[in-house]
């Protein structure tokens, strides 16, 4: 992998991993369209996304520090509770990483990649065109939406559903305010991929994948760390002002351009 591709690529990680066009479809069209094979390599796969976990912790580091400080007064404060919602809607996807984690990854190597990461978009451009005619209650996320968002975002380890887009859409649905769900999708997802790297760390051999060198994971980490620190600033105020109809007709179009070309 050169420099310029691992740019590329980091780039790609971090603007999808916040905005809802699903980070793991366009990374495999990425692929697909730069021919680099070496995409799959697991420390690159590692560090972008340590990467975007970074950019998220420093857009919300105010929340953070606020929610740790109130965890830490050992009351069933709402601090407290909101970290427990964040449990709970952490319960789905722990299933599946733990139980059905090589299941998911054979979907990534399947020759018909392309077609599935097609057919995904589509979907996801559906859940976002729902929330145009979704009407906010105004009301905070409780322990029942956090699982079922938890569900929506454990469906998104299929290549082509967006993570955000699909906790953020189900979020909407179900009545909660627009700024309270994007807070809560963005804060959910920083534990699971975190566990999932480290869990990739334990189990995997990093000395025999490591044909990327130092200056392209460097370049990758930069590159997914900026581009994600301006998509999730972006990605919170779109989701305010409910334009999330334009990246349902961005899906689909680009869903139809690959499966045509798969």
């Amino acid at each position: 992998m050169s420099v310029i591709e691992a740019l590329i690529l980091g780039i790609i990680q971090g603007l999808t991993e916040f905005l809802p066009v699903s980070s793991s479809g366009h990374l495999e069209i990425g692929k697909h369209l730069l021919g680099v094979e070496a995409t799959d390599n697991l420390t690159f796969t590692v560090v972008v996304h340590g990467a975007t976990v970074l950019s998220t912790i420093v857009v919300f580091r105010k929340d953070i520090a606020h929610l740790i400080k109130g965890l830490f007064a050992f009351k069933w404060n709402e601090e407290t509770q909101y970290l427990f919602k964040i449990a709970v809607s952490m319960i789905p996807i722990g299933i599946v990483g733990v139980f059905f984690k090589d299941y998911v990854e054979e979907l990534f190597n399947t020759e018909k990649i392309m077609l599935l990461v097609g057919c995904m978009l589509l979907i996801t451009a559906t859940l976002l065109a729902f929330t145009f005619y979704a009407k906010s209650k105004d009301k905070e996320v409780s322990f029942k939406d956090a699982f079922i968002i938890g569900i929506a975002q454990t469906i998104a380890v299929l290549p082509g559903i967006s993570r955000s887009g699909s906790t953020i859409a189900t979020g909407l649905l179900l009545g909660n305010k627009r700024e309270a769900v994007a807070r809560f999708s963005f804060l959910m997802v920083l534990i699971p991929i975190l566990g999932e790297n480290v869990l990739s760390f334990l189990k995997d051999d990093f000395t025999a994948s490591g044909s990327i060198g130092a200056m392209p994971l460097l370049v990758g980490f930069i590159g997914a760390f900026v581009a994600g620190l301006l998509a999730c600033k972006a990605m919170i105020s779109l989701v305010k002002k409910g334009k999330l109809i334009y990246f349902a007709i961005y899906c689909a179009a680009a869903g139809a351009i690959a499966i045509i070309f798969a």
